[in-house]
């Protein structure tokens, strides 16, 4: 049987292969617009007959920004869907995957090709992947109204609704609401971080997986001063009232602005290298403290955690045009004042990479400033609250038809879930996949679907004074095991750098 009864109806799916089936688009929560817009999301609306499961729901307003990605436009308002992939249609008690995709908390949509669950389910998983609000729907700050107030995060408390479903319903999908992971990318993963220490999402999930968790938490001015700007280039007064009255779109293209302003002007501080307009805001509620504040005081020791990062996050930023180009020492050294650097940090990565250019040198720094060192302190800190802790780095290369393609961001994510087939991929992991490159990724979803199933996924958690990392790589097809000594001198140099970053 290929339907299933959720609290809201019925749904019917499809054969995603002879062992997996899959259902799409599954409404989780009520269409965010109208009178429900910058509100949280409230129930979704329940259904007669049998719902038809077999295309991606709408995706948030945003602007297009992936090759071949969907497009939202006016009247795509039932975006908050989930889709899911399950091995045990007739009933089970799997352990459950809950993916929450990446983006600057700006683009991006559960519907791309290496989000599909399919190998995932076939090693024995429950695989849920969602849309949330992005952008200013999502993450911008509306102003009170009177004795109104709007929620900061909105986008985070839409992956608590969508958790709130897979407690409620994944057992009709064979999977089990006491043995959920939640994993994610990028935003992504600094999403799953922030669910980590939300009393709203407690006990909803179980383990935690995130890959590239990138840093920036903003404080309720900075996040003010965003609206400001956005509801400046839409037109419109910067209060609950004005921004009501500018359309989703409007506000997008606004966004778009400011960006544009930003990217264009070297003297408009952290934010001119790779503009990011929103992020988690600390508003004291549903985010009471960034993620690295909470896992140090042991807000988190309950749920097992596993964060992996590549080994040249920001080499990908930098090839699609996004980062600004710093190729002078002039331009590092500002960039070193703009970001607040300890002293001596440009020097010593100048030291560990004495052959490179400039602009390598500010990739590598970028990296580690924005992903790298952040994921490591995740970890740590958690191992050191008493929970446990698994680190792992992504470190693959080939030679492509267009050059090298590096270990860069987003490249481990089609690995993790088995999917390197689809030549809209090509791109990330430089043409089509080696017998090399299948068994890595082979490897990587038994690591991922042991770690949801059992907490561990096959090497040995951060311990005391000594990290053992997980090299993930297709040099050596048993992949390394390492204290990682060359990552660990350049890693001294962060000593004095203060994280959460939270610099516009």
């Amino acid at each position: 049987m290929d339907t299933f009864k959720t609290k809201n109806g019925s749904v019917r799916g499809f054969r995603a292969s002879a062992d997996v089936v899959a259902v799409l688009g599954i409404p989780y929560a009520a269409p965010p617009f109208g009178a429900n817009r910058f509100r949280e999301p409230l129930p979704a609306p329940t259904w007669t007959g049998v719902r038809e499961g077999t295309g991606f729901g709408p995706i948030s307003p945003q602007s297009a920004r992936l090759p071949g990605a969907p497009v939202w436009s006016p009247g795509d308002e039932d975006i908050l869907t989930v889709n899911l992939w399950t091995p045990s249609p007739d009933g089970g008690r799997l352990p459950v995957l809950v993916w929450i995709h990446g983006g600057s908390y700006t683009f991006g949509s559960s519907a791309q090709p290496d989000f599909d669950g399919t190998v995932l389910a076939r090693a024995g998983l429950v695989v849920v992947t969602l849309n949330y609000r992005i952008g200013f729907e999502g993450f911008g700050h509306v102003p009170a109204d009177g004795e109104i107030a709007y929620p900061d995060n909105r986008g985070l408390l839409d992956q608590v609704a969508a958790l709130r479903w897979v407690r409620e319903n994944i057992a009709a999908f064979g999977g089990d609401p006491d043995n959920v992971t939640i994993a994610g990318q990028s935003s992504g993963a600094a999403s799953v971080a922030c669910l980590m220490v939300m009393d709203r999402a407690r006990g909803l999930f179980h383990r935690a997986i995130a890959h590239s968790p990138a840093s920036p938490c903003y404080t309720h001015d900075i996040a003010a001063a965003t609206t400001r700007e956005v509801a400046a280039a839409a037109g419109c007064p910067a209060t609950s009232e004005g921004l009501a009255s500018a359309t989703p779109q409007a506000l997008v293209v606004a966004a778009d602005q400011v960006v544009d302003h930003y990217r264009r002007d070297p003297a408009s501080g952290s934010r001119h290298y790779d503009p990011s307009l929103y992020a988690p805001v600390l508003d004291g509620d549903v985010l009471p403290t960034d993620p690295l504040t909470g896992m140090a005081a042991g807000a988190t020791r309950d749920v097992d955690l596993l964060v992996c990062h590549t080994t040249e996050e920001y080499w990908l930023l930098d090839a699609v045009g996004s980062s600004a180009k710093v190729t002078t020492d002039e331009q590092l050294a500002r960039f070193a004042e703009d970001f607040g650097l300890p002293d001596g940090l440009v020097a010593g990565y100048r030291a560990a990479m004495p052959r490179a250019t400039v602009l390598d040198v500010y990739l590598a720094i970028y990296s580690d400033l924005l992903f790298g060192e952040y994921g490591n302190r995740l970890a740590e800190l958690h191992a050191q609250a008493g929970g446990r802790a698994f680190l792992s780095r992504f470190d693959r290369r080939r030679t492509g038809p267009h050059g090298v393609v590096r270990a860069w961001h987003c490249a481990d994510v089609p690995f993790a879930f088995g999917n390197l087939d689809d030549e809209r991929l090509a791109f990330l992991i430089g043409g089509a996949p080696t017998t090399a490159d299948q068994g890595l990724a082979r490897r990587m979803v038994r690591a991922w679907a042991d770690f949801a199933a059992t907490g561990s996924p096959g090497w040995p958690p951060v311990c005391g004074s000594t990290t053992e990392v997980k090299m993930w790589s297709t040099d050596n097809h048993a992949d390394a095991d390492t204290d990682d000594k060359p990552a660990a001198a350049v890693r001294a140099l962060w000593a004095k750098a203060e994280f959460p970053v939270a610099c516009p």
